[in-house]
């Protein structure tokens, strides 16, 4: 049964019915390589390193809960600017469409904002700009994720969704790579990625078709409205709760698990090649991630199952997790990364089309997909400080990987609770 409003605007609010083409996914995929390397790239590089050298802390555990804190400040900011952006997405009526201005508007904040942390000589600073770049960061990606919902058929969404996930292990080592050879130096690095950000992500945003709301078919537009619409019943929506609360424990265990990696080789398994061996490691994590999100996103196309794919994705990673708690050796470490980026790949894709079928209402897409965005950003944001403080005060390493061992297997059996979607 169509709604009044789906049938005064079919074109925005009914489920796509048509494939979209190679060119489409192309540009999709491009935007989100440019996405990750500005995104992850700072986090795993360049942002640990600016806080060492402004702290100038003894301590390694000091420069961790440092850019700690400045990830937590700016995950409290993802978690209001996810659901919002998307929220207002699904109310704008721009002559340009829904998505394309707030995607335009995101990709350029991050842009600059990344290109004004390059000059930062203190730590109020560094904050300050970090947090607007994951602001800018969580306006395009909400935005984009939304594109998804609109466009693509849901017998093609697991394979369009790897297109997010692939490129994230890929944007890593690239912006990694760019950062420690061709643009060395805080500047340099920041400005790098910034610039391959836009460069990457304004074709789709220039081409991509988005349809246009009408004024009279907007949904309310006031704060009460927009902050009563935050709240998704799990009541009301289970799959929808379900779905949620499996991908943040997922993301908070994976998290857990590859945050602190280095710091791993060279305090819990001194191993004096420790940097040299962390990219040998992201190599290993990177293949398996890429490999298994594009095959697992067409296989479960195909078969039109998703949630048991996620199941599964979900404890492969907590079987690599537990081998790092209690086997702690380089070569071991080396098949825990081959399961890890096996299960996370096939998690970040097909989770991701699991999600687009479990939203509770066709005109809020955007602003639910936020919701969904949130669980994706936060733990990476929390997870430093709060592995941090596992190893220093709750048993070390080994207790780091335990607990994400645990989140991994809570988050497969909040997966399997999920009725609506094979």
């Amino acid at each position: 049964m169509t709604t009044e409003r789906e049938e005064a605007a079919p074109g925005v609010f009914s489920e796509p019915v048509r494939r979209v083409g190679g060119l489409w996914i192309a540009l999709f995929g491009a935007s989100w390589l440019g996405i990750w390397m500005a995104q992850l790239t700072p986090v795993q590089l360049l942002l640990p390193l600016q806080v060492e050298q402004r702290l100038g802390a003894a301590s390694w555990t000091d420069n961790v809960v440092a850019f700690g804190v400045i990830s937590a400040i700016a995950g409290v900011f993802a978690l209001v600017t996810f659901p919002v952006t998307g929220a207002l997405s699904d109310r704008t009526t721009s002559r340009f469409g829904r998505r394309r201005p707030w995607i335009a508007g995101g990709a350029v904040l991050f842009a600059l904002a990344l290109f004004l942390l390059g000059f930062q000589v203190d730590l109020l600073g560094i904050g300050v700009f970090w947090t607007l770049a994951i602001i800018g960061f969580c306006v395009l990606s909400a935005a984009l994720t939304a594109s998804i919902s609109d466009q693509v058929p849901v017998d093609q969404r697991g394979f369009v969704s790897s297109w997010i996930s692939a490129p994230q292990a890929v944007g890593l080592i690239l912006g990694v790579l760019l950062a420690t050879t061709l643009f060395t130096g805080q500047f340099l690095g920041y400005t790098a990625v910034a610039v391959l950000l836009l460069l990457l992500v304004g074709p789709f945003c220039l081409w991509m078709p988005d349809a246009r709301l009408r004024p009279e078919d907007r949904p309310p537009l006031t704060l009460r409205a927009l902050v009563e619409s935050m709240w998704v019943s799990p009541r009301a929506h289970p799959d929808f709760g379900w779905t949620l609360l499996s991908r943040i424990l997922v993301n908070i265990g994976n998290a857990l698990g590859t945050t602190l990696l280095l710091y791993f080789l060279m305090y819990g398994l001194n191993d004096p090649t420790a940097e040299d061996d962390l990219l040998v490691l992201i190599v290993i994590y990177t293949i398996f991630v890429v490999v298994a999100s594009i095959s697992a996103g067409a296989l479960s196309d195909k078969l039109r199952r998703r949630r048991v794919f996620v199941l599964v994705a979900a404890v492969l990673q907590a079987v690599a997790a537990l081998l790092l708690a209690f086997v702690p050796d380089l070569t071991v470490t080396m098949v825990g990364a081959a399961l890890l980026g096996l299960g996370y790949g096939c998690f970040l894709s097909v989770d991701q089309a699991l999600a687009t079928q479990v939203l509770p209402d066709p005109a809020s897409r955007g602003k639910d997909l936020g919701i969904m965005n949130i669980a994706t950003a936060v733990p990476q944001a929390i997870a430093p400080l709060l592995g941090a403080f596992v190893v220093a005060l709750l048993g070390g390493f080994p207790a780091l990987f335990l607990l994400s061992a645990i989140f991994g297997f809570a988050g497969a059996f909040a997966v399997s609770r999920v009725r609506s979607v094979r």
